[in-house]
């Protein structure tokens, strides 16, 4: 892209927020060095990381690439076997410790392999394929306490050679303590303290016993009256410890150089760390400057179309933005914007510019879902904000110079944009000389965009195919601009109109419209008529729009009601149809029976009086069973007026068979709104019942939903935990979970198997325990259950 563009579009402001969102050096100069692409592949590419690094930042907040240094010349040193200094070493653990937090960051806990699967996205290799070396990190972490300290522990020489000198130490400043305390040389001495000079220990003697005091002399004060003596019985210990000092040295470099070599075994994993790291620096960057800007992902195609939903210019305050509806590419190549000044012409220009540019470099534009950009090659832009009355020559003449470079390098694949067009020079050649360039461009079938004042542009609009008229609303009530652009009809001058309100004398105002030709007041009549025809239409479009909502909101109720009640009726058919037969074997079973008894009392001659006692009993049976066939059918329900319903009233809907609170009072017909869940369905009250609230238990009112969560727990938790085969972070937040789970479903105990291995789980199991108030005790599995290899684990 020409760097005019961006300069006009002010594309460097965009790249500022962005590189303040970026946390590490390496990931801001990829933000200042980011460009618009022209390849679809990549700008999709790009597009999707910024979404799907957008998506993982609303699931799990940010990632952190603060204090990652540049470790780029420390890898070159490498690379030719340097050894590296403590602060070099400090940098590539800083690098490590970055990995391993976006290491874990990236790691997708669950372990299901379908959930895994489908949460994959174009990040997902880049965390898979970093790199922790925590071994290495550890190591240096170890060995380093800061650029300046080496740890003791260190190396075995290094903790020895520093015991020594601290031993060493403390027979010098004894040996110096019995010195300043002894009484014959007490006299001696300018203060009773112990100094160093040239890394030996001193005594300050004064200047008169300095050839008496036995020692060597190292330095003097300023005034001379001081000499700084080093005795003689320490002479000695003094060289001890600077061989030390050596010795500590060269131990310290040792291990420098061990630690280099170490490192150095993974300089190509290191490199990769730090280019990912830089990548996923500047991808996150994206995804937090769309969040910020509540910006979308947009569509991009290559037929040069152009559909913004609700663009909103990145660069004006949130609140006071109007979004916009810009669209042309499709059946219009050229779109002439007309409006007043102040009205928002020049930010539309700047938006639809803008937003390409921001697509075409992977970013979101912050527009509705669904809008729709595509690839240009170059985007011209001869846009001037700073408007002025009297425009000279130079003026025109660096517009026209600028305008005279857009046609020699624009192209099919190109987007240009001007504003005020032809302006600065007289009107009719500035119109006539706007419209000659429009039409040049729009032969070329070269996407434009161009603001203007003159009514010749928007008849030319009007007159050519494939050209639109836009304009910028203005109200004429309230003086004010409303910033909304309206595509297919032209602006229309309001100066009378504007004039008029702000007190012009109607005499001026009559007098200038003689001024007006009957052309140009007749093209402004339509304009005018237009624009009514527009708010009208507007209008109706609006209350067909909420008419549709309304009726589809109602049809979608129906449909679940539908539903509800087709649910409901096979379920009563069936449990009817269940109850009958079961009614009708108990009466055939009783009935078969009886047949037995009497052919039984045939053969045997049975007295009458039993006979008919078995008769009216199975009578009375075959009674009972009709009974309970017919009882639904036939129960007589209470019918209820309008007036037994009051709001809150409980009750139950005989259709749906289910229970609900009464919404709203009966209306003239009987239908009232009743609450059944989240389901509010408006019901007649003939098929209501008011249920007795009396008949509704106190405890199950002041019932809590913790018995419904241990009930479902303890359904679903399993008595034992596997964690074999897990690390210690991955393993802790699973037995915290199952614990908590085990605990509210009140088992007595449960068993959590971590393995033998190396013992590290399990230590860390058991320390977890130890902190867990709801743990009663713990132990090591017995003989059958599991030895050593699990945990028992008993709650109170």
């Amino acid at each position: 892209m020409n760097e005019k563009a961006l300069r006009t579009l002010e594309y460097h402001k965009i790249i500022e927020k962005l590189s303040a969102l970026a946390g590490s050096s390496l990931g801001r100069e990829k933000c200042h060095q980011l460009l618009p692409l022209v390849k679809l592949e990549d700008i999709v590419q790009m597009q999707q990381e910024t979404t799907d690094a957008l998506t993982r930042l609303y699931a799990k907040g940010t990632l952190s690439f603060s204090g990652i240094p540049d470790i780029r010349d420390t890898l070159m040193r490498l690379e030719i076997g340097a050894s590296l200094g403590a602060g070099e070493l400090l940098k590539i653990s800083s690098v490590l410790t970055a990995t391993l937090r976006a290491k874990n960051y990236g790691y997708n806990q669950k372990n299901n392999e379908e959930t895994e699967e489908a949460a994959q996205d174009t990040l997902t290799e880049r965390f898979h394929l970093l790199e922790p070396l925590s071994p290495i990190n550890n190591e240096i972490r170890r060995c380093i306490i800061s650029e300046e300290e080496i740890a003791d522990d260190a190396s075995p020489g290094l903790k020895s050679v520093r015991r020594q000198i601290k031993i060493t130490n403390d027979k010098i400043h004894e040996s110096l303590g019995s010195i300043l305390n002894s009484a014959s040389t007490k006299g001696m001495l300018q203060d009773a303290i112990i100094t160093m000079r040239n890394g030996r220990y001193c005594l300050p003697i004064k200047q008169e016993y300095k050839n008496t005091f036995q020692g060597m002399m190292h330095d003097q004060s300023s005034t001379g009256s001081t000499a700084f003596i080093e005795p003689m019985a320490i002479v000695k210990l003094n060289n001890e410890l600077a061989e030390l000092a050596v010795r500590e040295q060269e131990e310290i470099e040792k291990i420098l150089a061990e630690l280099s070599n170490l490192v150095a075994t993974e300089k190509y994993n290191l490199k990769y760390n730090q280019t990912t790291l830089a990548e996923l620096d500047f991808i996150f960057a994206r995804a937090g400057l769309s969040k910020n800007m509540k910006a979308s992902q947009p569509h991009f195609n290559n037929r040069h179309y152009i559909n913004i939903k609700k663009g909103r210019h990145p660069l004006i305050d949130p609140k006071k933005v109007v979004p916009i509806d810009i669209y042309f590419g499709d059946k219009f190549d050229l779109l002439v914007i007309t409006g007043p000044n102040t009205g928002g012409k020049t930010v539309s220009l700047k938006t639809v510019g803008l937003f390409t540019l921001m697509g075409q470099a992977g970013l979101h534009i912050p527009a509705f879902d669904g809008s729709e950009l595509s690839i240009f090659e170059e985007v011209y832009a001869d846009i001037g904000d700073e408007q002025s009355i009297e425009q000279s020559l130079s003026t025109f003449s660096s517009h026209m110079t600028n305008t005279v470079s857009i046609l020699e390098h624009a192209n099919e694949n190109s987007l240009v944009l001007f504003d005020e067009l032809g302006a600065g020079t007289d009107p009719t050649e500035g119109a006539a000389l706007a419209m000659a360039i429009l039409s040049y461009l729009h032969q070329r079938k070269i996407r434009t965009m161009a603001t203007t004042h003159y009514s010749e542009l928007k008849i030319f609009a009007l007159s050519t195919d494939g050209v639109s008229n836009a304009c910028c609303e203005f109200s004429v009530e309230t003086l004010q601009p409303t910033y909304r652009l309206l595509i297919g009809i032209p602006g229309k001058s309001n100066a009378f109109a504007i004039s008029s309100k702000l007190g012009l004398s109607n005499y001026i105002i009559e007098k200038a419209r003689e001024f007006i030709g009957t052309k140009d007041e007749s093209f402004e009549d339509v304009i005018s008529n237009l624009e009514a025809s527009r708010i009208a239409m507007e209008k109706d479009k609006a209350e067909a729009e909420q008419y549709k909502k309304e009726v589809e909101e109602l049809k979608r109720k129906l449909a679940e009601k539908n539903s509800k009640i087709d649910d409901a009726k096979d379920r009563i058919l069936r449990e009817a149809n269940e109850k009958a037969r079961t009614i009708l074997q108990e009466a055939k079973d009783y009935a078969d029976e009886t047949i037995r008894k009497y052919n039984k009392w045939g053969a045997g001659g049975a007295n009458n009086k039993e006979m008919e006692n078995e008769r009216a009993a199975l009578r009375e049976k075959l009674g009972d069973t009709d009974s309970s066939l017919v009882s639904k059918a036939k129960k007589n329900r209470k019918q209820h007026k309008p007036s037994d319903f009051k709001v809150g009233d409980s009750v139950h809907v005989i259709s749906l068979n289910l229970k609900g609170s009464v919404s709203t009072l009966p209306n003239a017909k009987g239908d009232l709104y009743v609450q059944m869940g989240i389901l509010r369905s408006l019901v007649n009250i003939s098929d209501l019942e008011l249920i007795d609230e009396e008949t509704i238990v106190a405890k199950a009112l002041t019932k809590t939903q913790s018995g419904k969560i241990r009930m479902s727990k303890s359904m679903s938790i399993s008595p034992e935990l596997n964690i074999i085969g897990k690390r210690v972070d991955e393993a802790l937040p699973l037995v915290d979970k199952y614990l908590d789970d085990a605990y509210l479903a009140h088992l007595p105990q449960v068993t959590i198997i971590h393995g033998r291995g190396t013992g590290a789980l399990k230590e860390a199991v058991h320390a977890h325990l130890k902190r867990t108030n709801y743990v009663k005790g713990y132990r090591v599995g017995g003989f059958g259950e599991g030895d050593h290899g699990v945990t028992i684990v008993e709650f109170k």
